[in-house]
C-alpha cells in the first residue's frame, strides 16, 4: 500500500487553476521555447494550453510568458522571473507535501496490518 495524493491552487470560488499539468506545460515552455511546441508535446490543444496560462495569471496577478513574435528567426516564448519562482516554490512545495504525507502514512498505517485472506461477507436480510 502507498499514499498518493495532488496539490493544486483553487480559486476563491472553489475552482482548481493551477497543478501537475499547468506546472508540466509551463516546465516545457520553458525547455522548449514555445507554448504551442509545448502542448504539442503534451498531446494538448494549444487553444486548452494557452487557456490554461491565462487562468493562471488571472488568479495570481502576473504574466506566466514572455512572448516574441515570430519573424526571421521565428517566435516563441519564455518564462517570465515571477513565473520560474512560482515553479520553484511549487515544486518544494510538493515535495515537502509528499514527505509529510509520507510521514504520516508511516505514522498512522506502518502498523496497520489488515486480515486479507478474510473472504467479504455480503449483507443478507
Amino acid at each position: 500500500m502507498q499514499v498518493k495524493f495532488s496539490v493544486y491552487f483553487c480559486s476563491d470560488e472553489g475552482e482548481r487553476f493551477f497543478g501537475a499539468g499547468p506546472c508540466e506545460l509551463l516546465l516545457a515552455v520553458e525547455r522548449l521555447g514555445s507554448l504551442r511546441a509545448a502542448a504539442h508535446e503534451m498531446g494538448m490543444a494549444y487553444t486548452k494550453a494557452f487557456s490554461m496560462i491565462k487562468r493562471a495569471e488571472k488568479e495570481f496577478g502576473f504574466a506566466m510568458t514572455q512572448r516574441t513574435i515570430g519573424g526571421k528567426g521565428g517566435g516563441g516564448s519564455t518564462l517570465t522571473s515571477q513565473a520560474q519562482e512560482l515553479l520553484m516554490r511549487y515544486q518544494a512545495y510538493r515535495t515537502a507535501c509528499g514527505q509529510s504525507a509520507q510521514d504520516l502514512y508511516n505514522t498512522y498505517f506502518s502498523t496497520f496490518h489488515p486480515v486479507r485472506d478474510l473472504p467479504l461477507e455480503k449483507n443478507r436480510e
